[in-house]
């Protein structure tokens, strides 16, 4: 509750002009116009979006001298290590780049930080460990754009460094024998917005194409080029990256990739999480179902099984980590449990959630693994920046930190800003982490909070929610959904459209549902239509939808549920507010 609702302008005239000039659906055009795309050629290619559109690596800077040095280790038979980040984005392009230096048969292994531990980004006592087990070359995925200092470790060590990361840089570039970013100052890349593991297949891209010395692969390396396009998926949806431009086809390709040719361990992975039997996959699963399994290895400082999982090529040790990693979920879902109860009760005792710009919050014995995901929560819930800051039982270690933005705040810069406070610090705009001591956290919290009070207004404190359409539950035919879901894959940059409807009707009381009965299930009516509807997330709307003493206008993204061979129209619903109508008798 409490969300303002904004319709997005409808531009009736441009709409029918792209109808025409595209021969769409009228429904399909309104929501491309609405997403920009106004002309027939734009509207085609978004559609389309063929594998033929990612761009040559060559174009990577960077790419085509790592290829050669790469090309140059595997000749000489030197040991090669591949470090990635923990996350799911990082752990699906270190298996992308592992997989391409085997396929290559070079002396390669993989390193991962734990992330409890280490934390994250290269560290100088990992380097050191590495070369000391005869590493010669480095490859980062995910990772060390930032780490200045690191590297210099590196080049003392002797070990040829090569850098492929996306995250936001500083003033100055670490030294290495090459940098892969598609940001990279003075040879930007024509699409920004690449991920960690689509760096890492622009990467392993060209490395085949080195092997094969023309830009046309041999038919191995094409083989595992696809299937490592499905590995990239899984990163670009994990790592909530634009699904736009480059990130669309990979995640369009990827899907089919995952579906059809899926590795020993995400096939297991899938029957586990019972998408086995799906049709198709959609990146939802990605996002809802594969990714927070992976994510769960990382998170609970077991990352290496998830990199095992995307490489191994054994079936009997594929269906082991699948069902491990898919009770490890289980896992950090009781623990991102407890820590949003507890974090919610300290906003409720000692925060003013409707004044204050920010929200610091710092617990002992929270899982440090897990509180980015309680942070993104309750930012999403109260709109506006949020920092979870997790100390050990004993007060031994340092505190470490995760925050999330909303309303606009850049984290990357709210904490350089608030350095002076801080043990250390990385990430990007949306999302980041920290390092601090728990002395320091009351001056953190303040500077932290009048940083965030000089760039959001209060206006910004207040969640908003773009609504592309009001719809009549009679235009909601299973043809409609159908035509709608033309636009995915869906994800950041490129929203499921969001409906909606007034003056509709509960059928019967609402139902708490799911594991801890987190979930909310309702039967809805309007004008004697009804459909069933289901709100992620929010079992706490309950009895405030239940006692509502009028109709009520719900705000949802249309789906078709898939169920024993029957496909019908089910609402996910995103918001409600009370109608201004009293409510009617239900049919």
């Amino acid at each position: 509750m409490g969300k303002r609702w904004r319709f997005k302008p409808h531009d009736a005239a441009r709409v029918a002009r792209l109808e025409r000039a595209s021969g769409l659906p009228p429904v399909v055009a309104q929501l491309l116009v609405g997403r920009g795309i106004v002309e027939a050629d734009d509207a085609r290619s978004f559609l389309e979006s063929r594998l033929s559109g990612l761009r040559d690596p060559e174009l990577l800077g960077g790419a085509t001298a790592a290829a050669e040095r790469i090309q140059q280790a595997i000749a000489a038979k030197r040991r090669i290590v591949v470090y990635g980040d923990y996350d799911a984005d990082g752990m699906s392009g270190t298996a992308i780049l592992y997989r391409c230096l085997q396929l290559l048969q070079a002396d390669v292994g993989y390193y991962v930080p734990n992330r409890l531990d280490e934390g994250y980004g290269l560290n100088d006592d990992a380097l050191r460990t590495l070369a000391s087990r005869s590493a010669s070359m480095v490859i980062t995925v995910d990772c060390g754009i930032g780490s200045i200092q690191p590297a210099l470790v590196a080049r003392e060590l002797g070990l040829e460094l090569i850098i492929t990361d996306h995250h936001d840089f500083g003033d100055a570039l670490p030294e290495a024998a090459a940098i892969l970013h598609p940001r990279l100052p003075g040879a930007p890349y024509p699409f920004p917005g690449l991920c960690g593991a689509g760096v890492a297949l622009k990467l392993a891209w060209a490395i085949c194409q080195r092997a094969s010395q023309a830009k046309k692969v041999s038919e191995p390396m094409r083989n595992f080029l696809m299937t490592a396009v499905g590995l990239a998926a899984i990163g670009t949806v994990a790592d909530v990256v634009p699904l736009i431009d480059e990130n669309r086809i990979l995640v369009r390709h990827g899907l089919v990739s995952l579906k059809e040719r899926p590795v020993p361990g995400l096939a297991a992975l899938m029957q586990v999480a019972k998408l086995a039997e799906k049709a198709e996959l959609s990146s939802e699963d990605l996002a809802f179902t594969i990714a927070p399994r992976i994510n769960a290895a990382g998170r609970l400082g077991q990352a290496p099984l998830g990199i095992e999982l995307m490489t191994t090529s054994q079936p009997e040790r594929a269906q082991a980590l699948a069902e491990y990693l898919h009770e490890l979920n289980n896992s950090r879902e009781t623990l991102e449990r407890s820590i949003y109860l507890a974090a919610s009760q300290q906003i409720k005792e000692d925060f003013d959630a409707v004044q204050d710009p920010a929200l610091v919050l710092a617990g002992r014995g929270w899982h440090a693994g897990v509180i980015g995901i309680v942070a993104g929560r309750l930012a999403e819930k109260y709109h506006r920046p949020v920092v979870l800051i997790a100390f050990d039982s004993l007060g031994a270690k340092p505190g470490i930190g995760s925050a999330r933005t909303a309303g606009g705040l850049d984290l990357h810069a709210a904490l350089a800003d608030c350095g002076e406070h801080l043990l250390s610090h990385g990430g990007h705009a949306a999302a980041a982490g920290l390092k601090i001591q728990e002395a320091n956290v009351p001056a953190f919290r303040a500077a932290f909070c009048e940083h965030a009070a000089s760039r959001i207004g209060p206006e910004q404190r207040e969640a908003e929610l773009s609504i592309d359409a009001e719809a009549a539950f009679s235009q909601l035919t299973l043809e409609i959904v159908q035509q709608i879901g033309r636009l995915e894959p869906f994800g950041a940059g490129n929203p499921r459209p969001l409906l909606m409807t007034s003056d509709v009707q509960l059928v019967e009381p609402p139902r708490r549902i799911g594991s801890g009965e987190r979930h909310l299930s309702l039967r809805l009516a309007h004008h004697g239509l009804r459909l069933r509807a289901v709100a992620f997330g929010q079992g706490e709307w309950c009895d405030e939808i239940a006692q509502c003493p009028t109709s009520i206008d719900i705000a949802y993204r249309p789906v078709i549920n898939e169920f024993q061979g029957r496909r019908n129209v089910e609402l996910h619903l995103v918001d409600w507010r009370p109608s201004r109508v009293p409510a009617t008798a239900t049919s």
